[in-house]
């Protein structure tokens, strides 16, 4: 009988939950949680989104959105702005504050990806980062 060690999914599961956790240590001084950060980091790549493109885009259940939302406007990290498309849309945009806040968080997060991909040397965790990316692409797009 194959060790749950042996499972590949499974593996993938255990270091989701470890990553996680430690993201979530490391933002609890900020008050945020790892939804928050992920919705800032998508919000850094784009234009800014509609909230059921996050939705889609993270995963997230779409009143989880509204709230994640909220949460950021209220920090000032996000603002709701009329969509240039459609008056009756609103799309989610970083601000400064938003765009500070990741630059300050970035060393942190650095620290996060090293304590998890410790045992992998520099051409293993880029090896792994584009595995994985292969994977994500495919199965989360």
């Amino acid at each position: 009988m194959r060790g749950l060690h042996a499972d590949t999914g499974y593996l993938m599961y255990r270091l989701g939950l470890r990553s996680g956790q430690l993201f979530n240590t490391f933002l609890q001084e900020s008050g945020l949680r790892l939804r928050h950060y992920a919705l800032l980091r998508f919000l850094a790549t784009s234009e800014g989104a509609l909230q059921r493109e996050l939705s889609t885009r993270l995963g997230y259940d779409p009143s989880a959105i509204v709230g994640l939302v909220d949460d950021l406007e209220k920090l000032g990290f996000a603002e709701r702005r009329p969509s240039p498309d459609d008056r009756r849309s609103r799309i989610v945009v970083l601000t400064e504050n938003g765009r500070g806040f990741l630059r300050d968080t970035d060393e942190a997060g650095l620290r996060v990806t090293n304590e998890l991909l410790g045992p992998l040397d520099a051409t293993e965790r880029e090896t792994l980062h584009t595995l994985l990316q292969r994977v994500a692409e495919d199965g989360l797009a």
